[in-house]
């Protein structure tokens, strides 16, 4: 079965790794740094749409949720902490690769993500060997779900949204891009996103 699918779009936050600043995460810095958590997030949600599409800095932001005042660690600390928080998932990165290199398919992203995390994750987990393209809400300065961060990765990649496949583990996501004619997985786990792949002709001769 030849595939129909010309381009993979990825999210990287929950599919090939964990995300990068989520919830927890914050927890974990207020206990760590003694933290009020419910003010944390109350100014992480208010400043946060600005830093992950590109309109302010790491140190905006730090300015902004924690050195507002004075504090008895360093900005320094903080950040190694920030991303210290990102892992790998290891198999699906190696499940993607391979998939990549095997049907020829060009790779791009369609993920939110601020700036140094997402350079930061970039280098750390290699991840330009899997992915070709990052359209990241840092570079775009636009965020998902807006419809024309999609369109603008499918204008770059000079593919029509039915050659498309779009894979996320936020299924908010999938279903925007779905609206938009993109073929999309809503990621629960690397097995079942194989099995749906399977659906689109895309399966490893060592799996068949």
């Amino acid at each position: 079965m030849q595939s129909p699918i010309k381009l993979l779009l990825l999210d990287i936050g929950g599919v090939l790794l964990t995300d990068g600043w989520e919830t927890r995460s914050r927890e974990k810095a207020a206990e760590l740094f003694s933290l009020d958590t419910v003010e944390l997030n109350q100014r992480h949600r208010n400043t946060f749409d600005a830093y992950e599409s590109g309109k302010i800095t790491l140190d905006d932001y730090l300015d902004l949720i924690v050195f507002y005042e004075e504090r008895p660690f360093s900005r320094q600390e903080f950040k190694q902490f920030m991303m210290a928080e990102s892992k790998p998932y290891p198999d699906t990165i190696a499940f993607i690769k391979q998939v990549k290199h095997h049907f020829k398919l060009p790779v791009a992203t369609v993920n939110n993500e601020p700036l140094e995390l997402n350079e930061h994750r970039i280098h750390t987990y290699d991840l330009k060997s899997v992915i070709d393209v990052f359209v990241s809400s840092c570079y775009v300065n636009m965020r998902k779900p807006d419809p024309p961060m999609y369109r603008l990765a499918l204008n770059m990649m000079q593919a029509k949204p039915q050659e498309t496949l779009y894979i996320d583990d936020r299924k908010v996501y999938t279903e925007i891009a779905a609206k938009l004619g993109i073929n999309a997985i809503h990621h629960t786990g690397l097995a079942s996103t194989q099995q749906q792949l399977a659906g689109f002709g895309l399966v490893l001769p060592q799996t068949q």
